[in-house]
């Protein structure tokens, strides 16, 4: 069996290929975060209406994490990496020329289609080609990487927009699609000469059900979902859909204003995620202290924001709401880092689409609890964003209760590790 992939500038190289279509699908995905006022002009529709465009998308990405996992583990990342920039950007397109509201939401579910196939099939990339203790390292920097796609929306793709107009800045944006389609298809490879992975059976049903119920049955797995699910969607919903909205209706910002708090945002999430990486490899045992005190942090500025005295909260508030919020991202991360070690390579997709559904669920949520708190209560944001408690007080419930067990099991295996290392012959 070979032993850990040795790292490389060909693995850089072949990563850095695959990140790149992570990198455009974000972009894709997070377009609508500074159209999200055009939009509701555009197609003539409420706050219910329009966060459906980003619950249907999310719907379909969380849906698509668990057979994308058995996808990647069956098929490699070559080929599911493939089908999903055809498929994002296709719904890139398709958005761009949509005359309707109906046409429009058809468009973002064939995005959010083809934007699930991408990040754990990159995550699946970075275990075949880097050494395992590289592993926390290489997933904070692919976040970081899919921040940097957030920030090319904020910063370009609204000039772009309020410039050239709706169908010019979406459909040339599709244009990024097409070259990572290329690049992926000429360059990309699945795994390093000598470390090809051992060979799954046929992807029938109870093969299916078999790696689904083994992913589950490790509490790491179930630990990596709710860190997930606790950390990222704050965040999410900010960048995707409400932040602009509640920066400019309720704050009183201009719209340069309220595109720079997001791009603090994007910024923060980046060099939070550098720091995090680092401390995760040097420091294990960190990850829940991260987690946590990045989720207790998020509860605190936002319920400060949200009681401040007065119509508004002052800047400086909203300055650092945003950089605490930028931390949301690299904390999500960790959840992939209780999920790794708990399971087989065999089964490394499965369990990380497990993890990654945690965090789009809890946004999908929020998303559409959301706009129906806006509408019913005339336009108040401080009832909206009230969701927000109670679904992080749900996580950290789940992850207080399962921290312990993970952290025996864990143990154990390590010990078991050191005396396999022990008895090999040399």
């Amino acid at each position: 069996m070979p032993g850990d992939p040795p790292g490389g500038r060909q693995a850089v190289a072949v990563w850095c290929i695959g990140v790149a279509v992570y990198f455009v699908a974000v972009i894709f995905r997070t377009s609508l975060g500074v159209a999200g006022l055009d939009a509701a002009d555009r197609f003539d529709v409420n706050a219910s209406a329009l966060s459906t465009f980003s619950i249907l998308q999310l719907l379909v990405y969380a849906g698509m994490q668990i057979p994308v996992g058995l996808l990647v583990d069956r098929l490699g990342t070559k080929k599911v990496l493939a089908i999903g920039a055809v498929l994002f950007t296709a719904g890139q397109l398709g958005f761009a020329f949509s005359p309707t509201y109906g046409t429009a939401l058809a468009s973002r579910a064939l995005l959010g289609c083809g934007d699930a196939m991408t990040f754990i099939s990159v995550l699946r990339l970075g275990t075949r080609w880097f050494p395992a203790r590289r592993g926390p390292l290489i997933a904070q920097l692919a976040g970081l990487v899919g921040m940097a796609g957030n920030l090319v929306s904020t910063v370009a793709l609204a000039p772009l927009l309020h410039g050239i107009g709706w169908t010019a800045a979406f459909a040339g944006s599709a244009l990024a699609g097409v070259v990572v389609l290329v690049l992926l298809l000429l360059f990309l490879k699945d795994h390093p000469e000598g470390h090809e992975p051992e060979p799954v059976p046929h992807l029938g049903v109870a093969y299916v059900r078999r790696q689904i119920a083994a992913s589950w049955r490790e509490p790491g797995t179930r630990l990596g979902l709710w860190v997930h699910f606790t950390s990222q969607f704050p965040a999410m919903v900010f960048l995707l859909l409400w932040g602009l909205p509640f920066l400019v209706e309720a704050q009183g910002l201009s719209r340069g204003a309220a595109g720079g708090l997001l791009t603090l945002v994007v910024l923060s999430n980046m060099a939070v995620g550098l720091v995090y990486g680092q401390i995760i490899a040097r420091h294990h045992g960190a990850r829940l202290p991260l987690v946590l005190g990045t989720v207790a942090a998020t509860a605190v500025l936002w319920a400060l924001t949200l009681l401040w005295p007065g119509a508004q909260a002052p800047l400086w508030l909203l300055v650092v709401l945003c950089a605490v919020l930028g931390a949301c991202g690299p904390a999500s991360m960790i959840g992939f880092d209780f999920a790794r070690p708990a399971n087989p390579p065999q089964r490394q997709g499965t369990a990380s689409g497990i993890t990654n559904m945690g965090g789009f669920v809890a946004s999908m949520t929020t998303l559409f609890a959301v706009g129906v708190l806006l509408d019913a209560s005339g336009g108040d944001y401080g009832v909206a964003f009230s969701v927000v408690f109670l679904l992080q007080g749900l996580g950290v419930s789940q992850i207080l209760r399962l921290r312990r067990r993970v952290a025996r099991i864990e143990r154990e295996r390590l010990v078991a590790s050191r005396v396999e290392t022990v008895h090999v012959p040399v």
